[in-house]
């Protein structure tokens, strides 16, 4: 049923319209789904269960927010990484509003095709502010889709605090690392990478000895396990120091 909503709206009312009254939307279609099983981190509401998309992950019926964003709130507060000047990259509707309005820090949306609700629209590759800027940098399903990825490492580590952390995900596989720019096309890309507008698939391994080559020395491997209350699934995260 959710899909079929989501389409309908999509389909009928425009998105600037959604996105400014989503959360209001989302209660009304939540209503029924308030209970004691779960609870999301990022909302606070607890629900009956959260809602299975195609794709296998686990949305909250009032926020939106999926299995990696739950837990990439959870980590930031249960670290206390949440001060000083955050860059955030393509964030999600749900943390990028409780992020914006947190007092504690300076938030630097960003999203450079325009898809997400961001404040900026930084090239990667080039952003277009100075040295040891920022505390915190969050760079959740980025890379995969960055052709000149040691570019934008480069540019992450130079634009990053000493001491200050830049918390990395990206779909991962086994094995070595797979890019292949000949890939152009939208099916072929699909194919090769499993997404439209990805252009490799890092292993863990590979992502942590691209970092590392690429200016970030300390780079730490966290891997959470499965949480049926808060609707996690089972993930792995980067953490590159500087």
């Amino acid at each position: 049923m959710y899909q079929t909503l989501k389409k309908v709206a999509l389909t009928f009312v425009p998105k600037k319209i959604l996105f400014e009254n989503e959360v209001f939307f989302r209660s009304i279609f939540a209503f029924h789904l308030r209970g004691k099983n779960h609870e999301c981190t990022v909302c606070g509401h607890l629900v009956k269960r959260f809602i299975k998309i195609p794709d296998g992950d686990l949305l909250c019926p009032f926020c939106g927010s999926r299995s990696r964003t739950r837990r990439l709130y959870s980590y930031i507060n249960e670290n206390d990484l949440a001060y000083g000047k955050v860059l955030h990259f393509s964030p999600s509707r749900s943390v990028y509003r409780l992020l914006k309005k947190n007092p504690s820090i300076t938030y630097f949306s960003t999203d450079f095709e325009d898809e997400f609700l961001a404040d900026y629209q930084y090239d990667i590759t080039k952003i277009p502010l100075e040295d040891n800027f920022f505390d915190l940098i969050i760079c959740y399903h980025i890379l995969e889709h960055i052709e000149d990825d040691k570019k934008a490492m480069e540019e992450l580590h130079r634009v990053l605090k000493p001491n200050g952390k830049c918390v990395i995900q990206t779909p991962f596989k086994e094995g070595e690392i797979y890019e292949d720019f000949s890939k152009k096309t939208p099916e072929e890309r699909i194919v090769a990478f499993g997404q439209e507008d990805h252009v490799r698939i890092y292993s863990v391994e590979g992502l942590m000895r691209r970092l590392k080559e690429n200016g970030f020395q300390n780079v730490e491997i966290e891997t959470f396990p499965a949480n049926e209350r808060f609707g996690f699934m089972k993930e792995t995260v980067l953490i590159a120091k500087k």
